[in-house]
């Protein structure tokens, strides 16, 4: 692949393409960048296993050369699905990327403390006078 026929969307940069490994370069994965030994267990990994329940007879010797061919299909495949979901979190307006990023936060320092047990140098931390607890019965 070239500079020219790539997509603006590709995270994977011209310069950087020629030391991914060979299995990503030929499949042309543009989103899933696995490394060398992801890629030595997708490729060398199938084969090994599939001689394995070869030799086992649980599979006929078909299996040597298209357990690879189905691994390599289904990184693809995910390749594709990573990329459509790029394209359409690309196209969520910026407020509603807002809007959700506020849902999701989760909200810290509401809890009220009385004592804090430890100090941090610099750091000046006050609090207000918390009541002391009401009791169900004022008889007890």
């Amino acid at each position: 692949m070239t500079g020219a026929n790539r997509p603006a969307w590709a995270i994977i940069p011209v310069d950087e393409e020629r030391y991914r490994p060979l299995y990503a370069r030929l499949l042309g994965l543009r989103f899933v960048n696995p490394g060398g030994v992801l890629c030595f267990l997708f490729f060398e990994g199938a084969i090994a296993l599939a001689v394995l329940l070869a030799l086992a007879e649980l599979v006929s010797w078909w299996a040597v050369l298209v357990l690879p061919v189905v691994v390599a299909a289904m990184v693809k495949l995910n390749d594709m699905v990573a990329a459509i979901v790029v394209r359409s979190a690309a196209l969520v307006p910026e407020q509603e990327r807002d809007r959700f990023r506020r849902q999701m936060e989760p909200v810290v320092g509401r809890a009220r403390v009385e004592w804090v047990s430890h100090s941090v140098t610099g750091v000046v931390i006050t609090a207000d006078q918390v009541p002391p607890p009401r009791r169900a019965n004022p008889s007890d």
